[in-house]
């Protein structure tokens, strides 16, 4: 490999109350002999568990080289892949959970495709989801929210177990402001992209660290940080509500010219809280634009590195 690349491939991985599945994902990893080399990168993503023991544990005994990052406190998924892949030196970079729920063996597979087609990024996908099924809807629902606000292929799923090449790596890790949608960034760089099926098993300990409250967030990232849609869409919300008010006002002008019972208080009401309803959600599209541009303008961090560690030949 060349100096700018070291090894062939590094593999990132977030670490978030993995204490009980890292190390074994990491000695699997570390028997595999792709192209070049491996290297492992790990980020502690200020996980509640004893997470960072264990791979600092991992660091002292690698017989790989290992890098392991510690943020300051919890910043989030994506947030901790950016941090690993500012420290990745691989000509590719993939990234993948903690959690066993994708195998080991299938990572050279997946890098040998990206390397040996040329793809600048390859997604994998899965015959069978072993998530439970309220994370499977969550999923869909994400995957369909993206056809429509980000410039992908439609209907790629967008899967975590990704691999990138060095180049969208660097223009990704551009990007410095405190919510990045690696996804939406990786569709911002290239179109030479496409999907690998890969096994998927079932949880191997404890469950999903994805909540409902998670994937929100994540749903928020994607709908206010790579398109203008949903502003346009509270736009034309506005001027829907222009019509129908201008409508209704026609009607109580004849109404009142032809028709001697007044309307009564009930459909009043209902067409005020459907106005006042309708300006609510548009004024909290807004806000929530506004208030990322505050956070971001005032240097909210994407993620605060506490220690790094490096360990293996």
């Amino acid at each position: 490999m060349d100096q700018q690349h070291p090894v062939g491939l590094s593999v990132v991985i977030p670490v978030y109350r993995g204490a009980a599945t890292i190390g074994r994902l990491v000695a699997a990893l570390s028997e595999l002999r792709p192209e070049g080399g491996i290297e492992i990168v790990l980020v502690n993503d200020g996980s509640p568990d004893d997470s960072g023991e264990v791979c600092r544990a991992l660091v002292r005994a690698a017989t790989v080289p290992i890098t392991f990052i510690e943020h300051a406190r919890n910043f989030g998924e994506h947030n901790a892949v950016m941090t690993g892949f500012r420290h990745a030196r691989g000509a590719f970079a993939i990234n993948m959970d903690d959690d066993l729920q994708n195998p080991a063996e299938e990572v050279v597979r997946l890098y040998d495709h990206a390397r040996l087609g040329g793809w600048d990024v390859v997604y994998t996908t899965y015959a069978k989801k072993e998530h439970e099924g309220w994370r499977n809807l969550g999923s869909r629902f994400a995957n369909r929210v993206a056809d429509a606000l980000l410039d992908k292929p439609r209907g790629l799923y967008l899967s975590s177990f990704r691999c990138c090449s060095a180049m969208v790596v660097r223009e990704v890790t551009k990007y410095g402001g405190p919510y990045p949608y690696i996804d939406g960034l990786i569709m911002q760089v290239t179109q030479r992209i496409t999907t690998l099926e890969v096994k998927h098993f079932a949880r191997a300990d404890g469950h999903s660290n994805y909540t409902m409250r998670r994937l929100v967030r994540l749903w928020l990232n994607l709908a206010t940080s790579f398109s203008l849609l949903p502003l346009r869409l509270a736009m034309f919300a506005g001027a829907a509500m222009g019509v129908l008010g201008l409508l209704l006002a026609l009607f109580v002008i004849i109404e009142a010219m032809f028709i001697e019972t007044p309307s009564g208080w009930a459909s009043t009401m209902t067409v005020m809280l459907l106005i006042a309803g309708v300006q609510f959600l548009i004024l909290g599209v807004m806000g929530e634009y506004l208030g990322r541009a505050f956070l971001s303008a005032n240097g909210k961090p994407q993620g605060v590195v506490r220690a790094v560690e490096k360990g293996g030949p």
